[in-house]
């Protein structure tokens, strides 16, 4: 434990909307816990004055701005990302911190599987032949390219970290991507500088080399330049692009969002699966813990309903067309996708209705607590479904 807490008071400042944050946060053995939640928006200097940790999301920038001046020296963020977190200032300033790296890497794994499913239904891709291309091997796209490889479906990984760490042909350039790939899907961390920069990773100069049909960005929203993704979608009718991720969220482009070559358009929320939101807390309780020096004493599962009762699912002839629909039944992504859309009316800023679907976002079970009963005699359909992580009884 810092020692610079010797009261045993321990001042909480958190995110009032991180999944289970009174469950996990408000008993700490040993510590006399002082929890208090808020907007994102209200969690300003002014308030850190007395706190000794702060605990928030993606929402809050974490850096001099905020911190200078106030007592907290433990920060965490029940997200994957922390690009958020002014990481030099808080290892400058002594300032412990942690992320919930791969918290959520199963619900973003299966959002990205339900994208492709629902491309391949609307005729806009064929699977297996339909080559992918892989940006960034990280958790998910790893995961992302095992789960490939099991169905069956060609794919191309790019990863110049991995590639250069260890070597073999598993790795492509970019270049190659752009040449031999048919869809781009990003996974990649945003780094800002040095040699993997990935600011405008895809930008004006790589989408005009690049001669595939489809884009997806389920990673970070600036590694991609969404004016040059405007032009690149103007250029051709049948080009398109789904996206999860957008810069300058939550106050997304009007334009690209009504862009009608956009088929698939969601706030952010691949991670978002009830346990998927339940693991960044418990990541960030555990973080919390150790820095503490004591065992995690708040289990996730806890405070989670039980697994809902299977769905019988009737299925045709065509294996494909049956993950489809087996999967938009664990995952109805077409609802996220309208959630959406309706900031495109115009009636209410992009901005509230982006941020608003994110803070209420409606209870969705991750593959492995939603189980399913195929009603059908196809083995390859059981096969793929079982490929893909579905949960078969």
């Amino acid at each position: 434990m810092n020692g610079e807490i010797l009261k045993n008071r321990l001042n909480i400042v958190a995110d009032a909307h991180i999944w289970g944050v009174q469950s996990a946060f408000s008993n700490i053995p040993g510590f006399d816990v002082n929890l208090r939640t808020f907007e994102a928006a209200d969690i300003i200097n002014s308030l850190l004055q007395d706190a000794d940790v702060l605990i928030t999301r993606s929402t809050t920038k974490v850096n001099a701005g905020l911190l200078n001046g106030t007592p907290v020296r433990f920060a965490a963020t029940a997200t994957i990302g922390d690009d958020h977190y002014d990481k030099t200032y808080l290892q400058t300033h002594n300032i412990a911190y942690a992320n919930a790296a791969g918290s959520s890497t199963g619900s973003v794994i299966e959002y990205m599987l339900t994208v492709f499913l629902t491309l391949h239904a609307r005729g806009l891709i064929r699977l297996p032949e339909t080559r992918l291309g892989i940006i960034g091997a990280g958790r998910i796209g790893g995961g992302l390219a095992n789960i490939y490889r099991k169905s069956g479906v060609d794919f191309m990984l790019n990863d110049p970290p991995r590639a250069r760490i260890e070597g073999g042909n598993e790795f492509s350039p970019l270049e190659a991507l752009l040449e031999h790939a048919d869809i781009l899907s990003l996974h990649t961390p945003l780094n800002r500088s040095g040699e993997d920069c990935s600011v405008h990773l895809l930008n004006a100069e790589t989408l005009h080399r690049f001669k595939g049909r489809g884009i997806i960005n389920a990673g970070r929203g600036a590694c991609l330049d969404n004016n040059a993704l405007i032009d690149w979608l103007n250029g051709d009718s049948g080009r398109f692009a789904a996206l999860d991720c957008w810069e300058n969220e939550p106050a997304i482009s009007a334009a690209l969002l009504a862009h009608p070559q956009v088929v698939i358009a969601t706030p952010h929320i691949a991670g978002h699966s009830l346990d998927g939101k339940a693991a960044n807390t418990q990541f960030a309780h555990n973080a919390l813990c150790s820095w503490l020096g004591i065992a995690p004493v708040w289990q996730m599962q806890q405070d989670l309903p039980p697994d809902d009762a299977p769905f019988q699912l009737d299925c045709n002839a065509d294996a494909w067309t049956n993950l489809h629909l087996a999967a938009t039944h664990l995952y109805p992504i077409a609802n996220d996708d309208a959630a959406l859309r309706k900031a495109a009316t115009g009636k209410q800023r992009i901005a509230e209705i982006f941020a608003d679907y994110r803070r209420h976002y409606p209870t969705r079970r991750a593959w492995s607590h939603a189980s399913l009963q195929l009603n059908t005699t196809d083995n390859a359909t059981i096969r793929l479904a079982r490929a893909i992580g579905m949960k078969i009884v």
